[in-house]
């Protein structure tokens, strides 16, 4: 498990608590219960009424198993025309890509818009997504992306300086812009405003035709997932949020 999650999750009750909730039976009960040491967390016999219940520490009364979830990271190649939510009344979700009986307790760590494509991180780690989006977190994401007019040094320069938005009445922090082709660029950044890469390019006269995540700090979407397929992290790629430096 990651080293932070303790630290940072919020998702925790009392032992008393969640066995009573559990289990609708009373504190003395409880309290025996607890003496016989008949109720083990985590493998280890806990008489500590007070002892602290994460959503993943696994929780056994009498050999009955109360709670057991595991943290799952995945990573999922978003088509076009799926929309970044784990429901929607009028279109497919990035959630009804996966089979129904792994959906369960998942949210999205990050969006895409709804015609972009892409790497999306899905997680029921509450700590781990709040930390993919902290913004001491450093983490840079990686797009490429396509527009409908030919690119130059312009807008290299345009990208690494700092951008008014004036529906936030914000400025965009500094971006990094590699030019591959005269029509298709890699473009790095901090932040995720509002179709925020569109909006920069518009700036600088262009229409984006495509846009494509690549990666989420050391996440590198997984050349092998054809659109709408996914896999779990490995424990590496789960750690690499501890890690700012840019995917290069």
């Amino acid at each position: 498990m990651l080293g932070y999650h303790v630290l940072m999750t919020s998702r925790h009750h009392r032992l008393d608590r969640f066995l009573s909730a559990r289990m609708q039976i009373s504190r003395s009960n409880l309290r025996l219960l607890l003496a016989a040491g008949r109720v083990r967390v985590n493998g280890q016999v806990e008489r500590d009424r007070q002892r602290r219940i994460g959503l993943f520490d696994a929780v056994v009364c009498d050999g009955e198993i109360l709670q057991a979830n595991r943290p799952r990271y995945l990573m999922i190649n978003k088509p076009a025309g799926v929309v970044s939510a784990t429901r929607d009344e009028h279109h497919p979700t990035v959630l009804e890509l996966l089979p129904r009986g792994q959906r369960e307790g998942l949210h999205l760590a990050g969006r895409l818009d709804f015609n972009s494509t892409g790497l999306v991180l899905l997680t029921n780690d509450g700590a781990w997504s709040r930390r993919l989006s902290l913004p001491e977190t450093g983490l840079w994401k990686h797009y490429r992306v396509s527009v409908d007019k030919p690119l130059s040094h312009e807008d290299v320069v345009s990208f690494s300086q700092r951008m008014w938005f004036d529906f936030e009445q914000i400025y965009t922090q500094p971006a990094r812009l590699t030019i591959r082709s005269s029509f298709e660029a890699d473009v790095w950044l901090h932040e995720g405003k509002y179709h925020q890469i569109k909006r920069m390019f518009g700036r600088t006269g262009k229409k984006v035709t495509a846009l494509h995540r690549l990666a989420v700090g050391r996440i590198q979407l997984d050349a092998h997932l054809a659109p709408g397929e996914s896999r779990e992290l490995t424990q590496a790629e789960q750690e690499t949020v501890l890690d700012p430096e840019p995917v290069e």
